[in-house]
Formats: C-alpha cells, structure tokens, sequence
C-alpha cells in the first residue's frame, strides 16, 4: 500500500461519523479536566464530604469495625461511591492536592455525562447528533461549572444519564434482551444508588418504560395473547433478576444500607425527600429559608439559568418526536425524567436550594431533547447552504454564553441568561457562588498581597471568613504568617481580623444592591461580569473590636467612645451600629438608640436585630401597638427570628390578649422553634384559660402531635401522642 492510499483511507475512516464523535469526546475530556484545576472548594467539601470519605476508607479498610461513617452529621442517608473511590485514590498514590484530586476526578464524571448524553441521542438519532448533543451539555454553564465541584449531584446526573442510556438500548431492542445489555442496566442501576438513593426510582422507571415500550409497539390487547403471556413472564423475570442485582450492588459502597438493605435505603429515599437542614438564599430578590421556598422555585431557576440556545430545540423537538422511529414512547422516556422531578419536588414541598443543583440530573435529558428539535429543524433545510448557514446561526446564538464561560471561569454555574436579564439584573435577586469556589482567588491573593500593618494582635495575619474550613486548605502551608478564623458577614465588627474573605451569599439582598457595597475597606473582589461575589476587607481600624470587648465586660460607658470612633470609620458597620443601639439602651438613651436604630433600616429594611431594637424602642415609649408591627415584620422577613415571636408573646400578655398570645407560641409549634421558655408560657397561658395542669399539659401535647403529623413526623408524633393519653 502506497503513502496516498494510506492516507484516503485514514481520511476516509476519520471523516465516519463515530470516528468524529470519540474524537471530540476525547477532546471534551481534556478540556474539562485542565479547566477543573482552576476550581475551588465547594462548601460541602472540606466540612462534609471529604471528613466523610475518610470515614467510609476506615469503614471497609476495617472490615465495617471502624462506625464513624454512620454518625457524621447524617451523610450516612446518603450513597459514598465518589467520595470513597475518590479518597482512595488520593490516598494509595499519597496526593496531597486531595482538593484538586476531588475536581479533577469529579471532573471526569461530568464529562461522563457528557458522553452517555452523546451517546443516547446517537442511539436515537444518530451519532451526528450524537455529537451536537455533548457539545450543547457541554457548553451548558450551568452543567459544566457544577462538573468542577460539586462532587455530589454532578456523579449523579452522570449516572442516572448512564442508567436511561441503558433502559434504552434495552427497550430498543424488545423482545429481544442480551445479558450485556442487562449487566449495562444493573451496574448502571447500581451506581447511581451508590451516589444517592434517588437513584431508587430507576427501578421504577425501568419496568414502566419497558411496559409502556412493549403495549406501544404490540398494543394492549398482545399482553393477553399466548405469545403475550410467555413474553410478559421471560422479560418480567429478566428485569427483577437485574433489579435485584443492581440494588444490591448499589448498596455495596453504602455502608448504611449495608446495615439493613431493605429497611434502610427505604428510610434514607423519606428523609431526603424533605432534607431537615434549611439554609437561607436570595430568591426573587427575597432572603427565603430553603424549606419554604415557593412551589415553582426549580421551573424559575431553568428559565433563568438555561442558555438561550436551547429554546429553538425545544420548540421543535415537538415535531422532532412526531418525525422519529417510535417518537411518542422516546418523548415520554425523555419528558418524564424532565417533568417528574421538578413535578415531585413542588408536590412534596421539598427542602431545596442552590439553584440547580437538586434537578441538574435532569440537563442531560434536556439536552437529547433540544437536539431532537435541531435535527428536525436541520431537516426542513434542503441545500448544503441552508445547512451551513444554520450552524453558523447556532453558533452565534452559543458565542455569547460561550464568551461568558472563558472570561468567568471557573465560575461558569454562575450563569443567567438574557430572558433574565443576565448578571446585572439576576444580582442580588438571585444566589450566586453559592458553592463559595471564590474563596480559592480571594485566598491566593491574600497570600500574594497581604502585609502587616502594625494592627496585628500577635505575631500571624488573621483571616476572616464565614467558610474558615475551605479557606484552611488554601493557607495550609503558610501557617506560619496566617491564621484562618471565623467570623460572619453581619459579626465582622466584633471579632479579631487584620484580612477578611466573604462571599455575598448570606448577605441580604438589599445590601448587595445598595449603593454602600462593598465596604469602603474592600481592597479586592471577585468578579462575574463586573459584580463582585466575593469581596475582600483589609482592617483599617480595630476600635470596633475594643469596644465590643468592653460591652461584654459590662463597661458599657467606656465603650461607647470606641464605637463612635469606629462609625466615623465606616457607619455602615452593622455590628457597631447594633452594639452601640445596645449601650444606649442600657443607659436609658432610648432616643439616641433610635436614630442608630432608623439609619440601620435605611439600608437594612429588613435586618432583624434592628426591627427588634426598633420594637423594645416602642415598648420604652409604651407604643405598644408599632412594637407589635416590628414584630410582625421580622416574622415576616424570617419566621424562623424565635426572638420576636416570644417579644411579641409578652406584648399581648401584657394587653391581656391570652388568645393572640397562644397563638404566637402556636406558630412556634408549627415550626418546630418552640423550646422550654416556651413550653412554660405556653402551660401558664392554658392555665390562665381555666385549664388545671394536667389539662394544659394535655393540650400541650396534643397541639406539638397533630403539628408534628402535619410535617411527616410521625415517629416524633407518637411519642407525644402517648404522653398525651398517659394523661
């Protein structure tokens, strides 16, 4: 064979199309593993998952003697396979960049993603869509920022693709069923269990689409028939045999359920369901606690956060599935993992937050979607000129969000689109780095920029942060000159620092948009788009930390001045204003407390430590009424501010308003914040009703039980139920 020969039919064999798919595969690969080494922790990382994935090494590495895995926080409700083969890993080839190890691997897992997403829409569509699909996951921002770090729900969406990949090829092939196809289906099964235990419902989903797939191609009536009953009985034993397998491999790298298989992968499916933890973001402008947040909270978050390119796929994926092989079974397959999880969130009120990150297993079917739209709409286009006129108007409409990506990187999960406005509007309306990456940037240049001041309360430069535990990893190696501290956003003037990293989130929305953030001491920020979101302080003065010292040490006099000082720095401390509104009214100089008091809620509306300074200030003047509308309001901005709701108790105690006064301890039942003081109020007000003690109790009892049933609590239900009919 001749050198010209040779290369006609090496040209030949590249220009095929799956030549050309695993070529750009491979070259994703790359790219997203360079690109992972820039990322930063996420916040789960350090304090969880890493901890975690010691515990579950020392757990197999013991044989199951070392426990520690199953009382951490309650990660063992969770499957471990990332986090153990990840540590692993780190461990057997002694990295000590376990960080960036974690990214690099979570990394691949998202570009595994990508590939089963290529490749389940060239199962469908042929691998020159094949390829479209893993370019537009691919450049999907929200997908592949969140493949840099979030080491949880990144190696889910990654397996759960895998698992549909799989039903898949298994349905297209029906009747027919091969054991390699059935092993693809139960090690897939498995791994996304073993990730977390929503990957139960592949289970599920395999016997419906199976069933739906065979009543589609043969109709109803076949199940009835000889053939249908022999098809019925040799398929259905297939599936249980490979679901039982796949389960039980998923519960191999999960301790937990290794304690009880059947039991406690069940127990784990209800707790996540409505997660107990709640934590406060920026939604619609509004800080909201994450287990109240409104039922469309995840559709709102895909209209805002999804590439523009993805809408004209989506409008003709409708004609798309009308042009395919079976394309009403393949919409149901593809719109059912899209819908049902949004679908069942909403219905079960769940406790989510961070953006995406709860639905982002449902992108990869998003995109087979759009581009079943785009080869529909390639296909109305007759000449070669059409054809490549059209990509390049695909192109352009992906230039801009891929502009976006290369000037913000790593912080491509923090992408809004232009329906919402992009950055400019989205900020302060919407969470940003809610995974806290910039504290890696804000770390390395504290480390390159930072000098003494001559401030220092001893030999090292403090570091501030509200995520002391990933900005720890950064200064790991210089502990000789820095030390890292923890303080909060709104505790900052209270707390010793000479250098301070904080991200916006936490920080409440009309402060981020308020014309004095950042501080006037901010030396550096990090930016998306032009807005900050992280920001850092460098100390200028420490009068605000000396006085706080002396107000705790009761001088409140000698305190004061220190914190006058401190505002002519900077009146816009929060922490100074509420100390100082404090000494003023320890010294009975409630008018003075005022005015610190109105300038708060100038910019803070709705800080709660300044309505509730604001509501004693009515009290003091006997008004009780505008006490009671302070109240409110901080119920209002933040039910969960136990403060006001027990303030407010006492206003109508005062008025002798027993039925308002149960009422405000009633909806600290409701939401589970009632503790002993309450308790106590509560049995003297049914008491001061006519109830004897007994009675009260009873009543007592009865309220906290039917509360707890309302929430799913049944077990803490019963108890008080039993107390309630011992009495």
């Amino acid at each position: 064979m001749n050198y010209k020969e040779f290369f006609k039919k090496l040209i030949r064999f590249i220009k095929q199309d799956k030549v050309i798919f695993g070529i750009v595969a491979i070259t994703l690969l790359v790219i997203i593993c360079i690109a992972s080494l820039d990322s930063g922790i996420s916040g789960d990382e350090p304090q969880y998952q890493y901890p975690q994935s010691v515990n579950l090494y020392n757990y197999y590495a013991s044989l199951g003697k070392d426990t520690s895995c199953l009382s951490f926080f309650n990660l063992k409700y969770y499957g471990c396979s990332f986090d153990l083969i990840s540590y692993a890993f780190i461990k057997w080839f002694h990295i000590d960049n376990h960080f960036e190890a974690r990214h690099f691997m979570n990394a691949i897992t998202g570009w595994g993603g990508v590939l089963f997403t290529g490749l389940l829409a060239a199962l469908l569509i042929g691998w020159k869509f094949g390829i479209l699909a893993m370019l537009l996951l691919f450049i999907n921002p929200r997908f592949l920022g969140d493949s840099f770090s979030n080491c949880k729900d990144i190696p889910f969406a990654m397996t759960y693709i895998m698992a549909l990949l799989a039903i898949a090829i298994l349905v297209n092939y029906l009747p027919k069923i091969n054991k390699k196809t059935l092993l693809f289906v139960a090690v897939s099964i498995a791994a996304a269990i073993s990730v977390r235990v929503g990957g139960l419902i592949l289970i599920a989903e395999l016997f419906m689409f199976v069933a739906v797939f065979y009543i589609v191609k043969n109709g109803f009536k076949s199940v009835f028939s000889q053939k249908g009953f022999k098809d019925v009985y040799q398929i259905g034993f297939k599936l249980i045999l490979t679901s039982i397998i796949g389960y039980l491999l998923g519960t191999i790298l999960w301790p937990y359920a290794l304690q009880n298989p059947i039991m406690n992968p069940i127990r784990a499916l209800s707790l996540m369901t409505n997660f107990d933890i709640a934590i406060r973001q920026i939604f619609e402008g509004i800080m909201l606690w994450s287990d109240r947040v409104p039922w469309y909270y995840e559709l709102k978050w895909l209209y805002i956060s999804m590439p523009l390119f993805i809408v004209p796929g989506l409008i003709f994926s409708f004609w798309g599935f009308k042009n395919m092989k079976n394309g009403g079974f393949w919409a149901f397959f593809l719109w059912f993992n899209i819908i049902f999880p949004i679908f069942w969130i909403a219905y079960k009120n769940s406790n989510v937050y961070g953006g995406l990150r709860h639905i982002i297993f449902i992108l990869p079917s998003l995109t087979v979607v759009v581009t079943i739209g785009y080869k529909y709409l390639f296909s109305l286009l007759k000449t070669n000129l059409h054809k490549a006129l059209a990509v390049i108007v695909l192109v352009l409409m992906s230039l801009p969000t891929i502009i976006f990506m290369i000037n913000n990187h790593p912080y491509e999960y923090v992408f809004f689109n232009k329906l919402s406005g992009s950055i400019n509007k989205a900020y302060g309306n919407y969470e940003m780095d809610y995974y806290y990456n910039s504290t890696r940037k804000a770390s390395e240049w504290i480390l390159a920029n930072a000098k003494k001041s001559g401030m220092e309360t001893g030999k090292k430069i403090k570091v501030a942060s509200w995520h002391p535990s990933s900005v720890e990893y950064y200064f790991r190696k210089d502990t000789a000159d820095f030390q890292v501290v923890f303080s909060r956003w709104y505790e900052r003037g209270n707390n010793d620092w000479d250098y301070a990293i904080f991200t916006i989130t936490g920080i409440m929305p009309e402060q981020i948009k308020g014309n004095h953030f950042p501080p006037a001491n901010t030396v550096h920020t990090i930016n998306v788009d032009g807005k900050p979101i992280c920001i850092i302080l460098k100390r200028t003065d420490k009068s605000d930390l000396e006085g706080f010292k002396l107000k705790e040490a009761k001088q409140t006099s000698a305190a004061m001045p220190y914190f006058k000082k401190a505002l002519q720095v900077d009146p816009y401390n929060e922490a100074v204003l509420m100390n100082l509104t404090e000494c003023y009214f320890q010294l009975g100089f409630t008018d003075s407390a005022k005015t610190l008091i109105d300038h708060s809620l100038e910019f803070l509306p709705t800080y709660e430590p300044a309505n509730y300074f604001n509501a004693h200030y009515y009290i003091s003047k006997g008004n009780a009424d505008e006490a009671l509308k302070c109240c409110k309001k901080i119920i209002k901005d933040n039910f969960k501010f136990k403060a006001a709701y027990y303030l407010a108790c006492n206003i109508y105690l005062g008025q002798r308003d027993l039925n308002s006064a149960e009422k405000m301890l009633g909806k600290l039942i409701n939401i589970d914040q009632l503790d002993n003081q309450g308790v106590q109020m509560l049995i003297q007000i049914y008491m001061a009703q006519g109830l004897n003690e007994q009675g009260a109790y009873k009543k007592l009892y009865k309220k906290m039980a039917k509360s707890l049933d309302k929430r799913g609590k049944e077990k803490e239900a019963a108890d008080f139920w039993d107390m309630y009919h011992k009495l």
